[in-house]
């Protein structure tokens, strides 16, 4: 019985019938950078940006924006749509970086 239930499972997830557990991932903002400032997930995702640092930052792109997260704050998202999102820190012209969503 629990071996035809394995199969089940098995053959709906390769048809695409079942789709994988959405990850969580995660990214430093500390030393005035993004940590990592390059990074792939999958879409369905949720990104969370947690500020190590001792001054407010943000997470902006042309289509999202955090606000300021304040130190020891975060700010999360979901992604579903697959792309490149060059995202900055709109007080800290300098700090840059890139999540790519498969």
């Amino acid at each position: 019985m629990k071996s035809c239930l394995l199969a089940s499972l098995i053959f709906a997830m390769l048809c695409g019938m079942v789709e994988a557990e959405a990850a969580i991932q995660t990214v430093a903002i500390e030393g005035m950078r993004y940590v990592p400032e390059r990074l792939t997930v999958q879409s369905g995702d949720r990104i969370v940006w947690k500020n190590q640092d001792l001054v407010p930052h943000t997470v902006t792109h042309e289509t999202f924006d955090s606000q300021q997260i304040a130190p020891e704050a975060s700010w999360s998202m979901v992604f579903r749509k697959s792309g490149n999102y060059p995202y900055r820190c709109k007080l800290h012209p300098g700090m840059h970086g890139t999540l790519i969503v498969r």
